[in-house]
């Protein structure tokens, strides 16, 4: 037990507890307050959306963005799913060598980016490059009271220019992972078959033996989860940015971060679960690893 000898020290602590214990909740409540809000601005979202679908004339509010999100994405995603599958053949020729198996290294790549890999980096990616202008832009037109404009004119900001881009996220992103994994599996191919000297028939064979339609869907469903992430934390963060460009600044740097919290949280979730039904409908020995 530690004895207290300063007299003043009991006298000190007792206005800073209450201080502390005050600040604290005011954490929480601010917390759960904001999050309430964000819960409230996603079903606001997703209503408008499922009302919007049907009407084909605000589509034309949904080309610019599918523009935006999809084909000035390609170089970016098309490089980091090369690179990725690139750098896996390299890690993982050594590795399997140990064990003598080598040849399965076209299975082992295209499961892990189809499954995990190019979801997970295209979503990464498309959070940064997209999800930044969507919040950049967004919390430019905060700033300048444009959105709040556009309430006073009887239009629904959310439903003008949320939905868009919700939308366009929605079609594009899983695309772009089809393309991300389609590279990467190539960027491998390229290693394991000029560097490593491997057949390009046996990374073939086992690359189209080890890859399922399961392993596709998958990825495909991840995509999807993380596109309604990205679009919607993007713009929240865009229409509760504060005053000034620092504002604007700092919503963008927040947006990009929660988006990727929330991405390799749902990874894990989404992984677990699909592993899960997996085993449930097929069972795991269908598909031995080596």
């Amino acid at each position: 037990m530690v004895k207290v000898t300063d007299p003043d020290f009991s006298c000190r602590l007792a206005p800073m507890t209450p201080a502390f214990v005050q600040n604290f909740g005011g954490f929480v409540l601010r917390l759960v307050s904001g999050f309430g809000h964000f819960v409230g601005f996603c079903l606001e979202a997703l209503g408008c959306a499922v009302r919007d679908v049907g009407h084909w004339q605000r589509w034309k509010r949904v080309l610019p963005q599918l523009f935006e999100v999809g084909t000035r994405s390609i170089p970016v995603v098309a490089i980091t799913g090369a690179f990725i599958g690139m750098v896996f053949a390299i890690e993982l020729f050594p590795q399997l060598k140990q064990f003598g198996q080598e040849s399965r290294l076209g299975g082992v790549i295209g499961v892990s980016v189809v499954r995990h890999l190019g979801p997970v980096l295209a979503a990464v990616m498309l959070a940064g490059r997209v999800g930044g202008a969507f919040t950049a832009e967004l919390g430019t037109m905060a700033v300048t009271e444009q959105i709040d404009a556009l309430r006073v004119m009887g239009t629904s900001p959310v439903s003008y220019l949320v939905v868009p881009r919700l939308l366009a996220c929605l079609i594009m992103v899983p695309i772009l992972t089809v393309f991300s994994d389609l590279l990467g599996i190539m960027g491998g191919w390229f290693v394991t078959v000029y560097l490593h000297d491997l057949t390009n028939d046996d990374y073939w064979e086992f690359a189209k033996g080890f890859v399922s339609v399961w392993d596709i869907n998958a990825g495909l469903v991840k995509s999807l989860f993380f596109a309604v992430a990205i679009a919607l934390i993007s713009c929240y963060k865009g229409f509760h940015s504060q005053k000034g460009a620092q504002g604007v600044g700092r919503a963008t740097t927040d947006a990009f971060v929660t988006s990727f919290i929330t991405i390799m949280a749902l990874n894990f979730f989404l992984a677990k679960f699909t592993n899960d039904l997996n085993y449930i409908l097929h069972g795991y020995d269908e598909k031995p690893f080596l």
